[in-house]
Formats: C-alpha cells, sequence, structure tokens
C-alpha cells in the first residue's frame, strides 16, 4: 500500500508560534477537536479509536494571528503560516475542504496550505491519521489500512457539522477533498474510487523499485514481503477484505491532488468514473510518487482532470517552508529543487481555482 516518505513524522508534535508581518487579507482562526471512529482502533498504537483534528477558517476581523511553526519552541524546523487560536469565526456560511497528509506527516504540516485557503474564504478541516502520523507512533496496520484514512475525513467532517461554535458557519453542501501524496490515494477514496489491493500487489512484483513499492524512511523495516504477511494475519485479514468497499463522503464536489501517491491501486475505469472535477499538480522531478505511474494515470483515465507538473520540483517542495535549522537538521525533506515557496503558490494558485469554480 502507499505509504510515502514525508518523514517529517518525529517533527510535527511540537509547534510554537513566532513573529509575523501583518497580512492584507483576511484573517485566520485555529481551532482543534477530536472525532472517533471505529478504524482508527486498529490502525492506532494504543487501540484508540480518535481521530485528531485542525480546523483553519475565516476569523473575524481584528483577530490577532501568530505564525504556525513545526519544531521546538524557539527553535523552529518548518514555517507553516499563521493563525489566530479559537478567533471568532467570521459571519458567513463557507465552503468546506477536508485535507489528508501523506504517509507520516500531520495536519500541521499542511498548514501553509490550509491558512492560505481558509484566508480565501474556506474551512478547511486536516486529520492527523491514526498510527500514520509525525505525532504518534507508526504502525503496520496504518501503512496497510490506507484506504481507511477515508473514516478520518468523515469522522471529521461529522464532529465539525456537531460543533456548536463551527456548524453555523460551515456548509457541507459544498464540499472539497485535498490530499498530497498518500493523501492523494485517501481523497480519491473518499470521492468514491474503490481501490483493488491486488493490483498494487501486482504492480510492486513487476515494479519493486518503484518508490510505492520500497520500504519508506518513517518505517524502513517495512518490506514489501512484511507487508504481505500482515494483510494475512487475523487481526488485519477482515479489514483488508473490505479494501473495496465504496467510501464515497456524500456532497464532494472537486478534488485537489498533491503529487499523489498510490495511484496503482486503482483500475483506470475507477478513476475515469469520477465525475466531479479532479485538479492535479505534482514536481516532475518526483522520484517518490513517480508522476508516470501516479499523477499521469489518473489524468489518462479521466479526460475531464486537469494535471499540471512544475518543472525541476520533487516530492517534498509540497511539505513546508524549512528553517534554516531545518535545513540543518532535517535532511532531505528540505533538500528541493526550485524555490519551495513557488512551488506553494503555484499549488495555492490551482487550488484556489477549482474550488472557486466549484463550491462558489
Amino acid at each position: 500500500m502507499r505509504v510515502l516518505p514525508h518523514a517529517f513524522v518525529l517533527l510535527s508534535c511540537l509547534f510554537a508560534p513566532v513573529a509575523w508581518s501583518a497580512q492584507p487579507s483576511p484573517a485566520v482562526g485555529e481551532t482543534h477537536g477530536v472525532a472517533h471512529t471505529a478504524s482508527a482502533a486498529v490502525r492506532d498504537a494504543g487501540h484508540s479509536d480518535r481521530v485528531r483534528y485542525t480546523v483553519w477558517y475565516p476569523a473575524q476581523p481584528g483577530a490577532k494571528e501568530q505564525p504556525l511553526t513545526i519544531g521546538p519552541p524557539g527553535a523552529p524546523l518548518f514555517e507553516e503560516g499563521a493563525s489566530a487560536v479559537d478567533a471568532p469565526v467570521a459571519p458567513g456560511r463557507w465552503p468546506l475542504l477536508l485535507v489528508s497528509h501523506g504517509n507520516g506527516g500531520s495536519a500541521r504540516m499542511m498548514g501553509w496550505f490550509g491558512t492560505a485557503l481558509a484566508r480565501a474564504g474556506f474551512v478547511v478541516i486536516a486529520v492527523d491519521h491514526p498510527g500514520n502520523n509525525g505525532v504518534d507512533p507508526m504502525t503496520d496496520a496504518a501503512s496497510i489500512l490506507m484506504w481507511n484514512r477515508a473514516d478520518d475525513l468523515a469522522a471529521a467532517l461529522a464532529a465539525v457539522q456537531a460543533d456548536p461554535v463551527l456548524s453555523p458557519h460551515v456548509d457541507a453542501g459544498r464540499l472539497g477533498l485535498v490530499g498530497y501524496s498518500a493523501g492523494g490515494f485517501t481523497a480519491l477514496v473518499a470521492a468514491g474510487a474503490r481501490p483493488d489491493m491486488g493490483r498494487l500487489v501486482a504492480f510492486c512484483k513487476a515494479s519493486p523499485k518503484d518508490g510505492v513499492c520500497v520500504p519508506q524512511a518513517e518505517n524502513p523495516e517495512m518490506t514489501f514481503e512484511r507487508r504481505m504477511a500482515a494483510v494475512a494475519t487475523p487481526e488485519l485479514a477482515p479489514w483488508v477484505a473490505k479494501s473495496a468497499q465504496d467510501r464515497r463522503i456524500p456532497n464532494v464536489r472537486a478534488v485537489f491532488l498533491m503529487a499523489p501517491a498510490i495511484v496503482q491501486a486503482f483500475e483506470p475505469g475507477e478513476l475515469g468514473r469520477l465525475e466531479v472535477p479532479v485538479s492535479v499538480v505534482v514536481g516532475k522531478a518526483d522520484a517518490i510518487a513517480s508522476p508516470a505511474t501516479n499523477s499521469e494515470v489518473i489524468a489518462e483515465a479521466n479526460g475531464k482532470v486537469r494535471l499540471q507538473v512544475l518543472p525541476l520540483v520533487g516530492h517534498y517542495d509540497f511539505l513546508a517552508e524549512c528553517t534554516a535549522l531545518g535545513r540543518e537538521r532535517v535532511g532531505k525533506l528540505c533538500e528541493v529543487g526550485p524555490d519551495k515557496g513557488s512551488t506553494h503558490q503555484a499549488a495555492i494558485r490551482q487550488a484556489k481555482e477549482l474550488f472557486d469554480s466549484a463550491l462558489r
């Protein structure tokens, strides 16, 4: 199954506010919550059914933002954007976006995107996928049961709809999905595409050195052989048997994917049957989620898909901006080709174009 090395994992749990220059656009609020779903208990190391989520939203004028960072207080490794924690929500009913991070990632690592889209007038809900995030221990179950990540998005959406503070300000009838890397697989599943994990197994047997098939930096012992053994265990076999179930989230009107992965698990007809607009951005130099076996496959299967390939851009260019300390300590996650800020802005522009058209 698709696990991509977004291994900023151990860093995501630590974040601290720093100074931020004022922005001319509306302020962004941030709040946090916990949802529950049965499959989380299988994937989480402590067998908890909890799913943490972060919400970024348009805040009322005057909200005082502070920057979001990842890393020890006073020594940040990544810069995420800015928000005002628990600020009052701006009046109105805003369209919703659900965001799925990459393998070993976190909601926080997607803050650069979430705060930008909240500033543009969307409520953005990002989850920490149990057993597959940068805060908690990684588990084999979570690396295998990737399709159950869609459960996390559905649970977080339901929790926000039940929240007495947020629910009056969200319009769940105008819903978009966003996924980065393994989160792209999640978004496709949540949009209604049903995976066939046998296709992925066959692909990895034929192409064992493809980025999706080799052990990943977050869990280097998770070899293809170990996955195959785990799939057959009494604990996971019943869940694996349900991998092809329809996990469509209702009212989705558009899907935005950044460097999507695990696309080999979808039969082309499943991708072709997606009726909502799908927009994809990927780097031409991506060696983790190769465009040829992922993004381009989506575009070839569905003629309505918009695909933008950015020259020189690699897989980790879609992670948050690194600080000087991050570039020193984090290694390849901060070793990017062109200016990462330009890559972020290209992705934000493409996402806004899609969601403004589909959700406004």
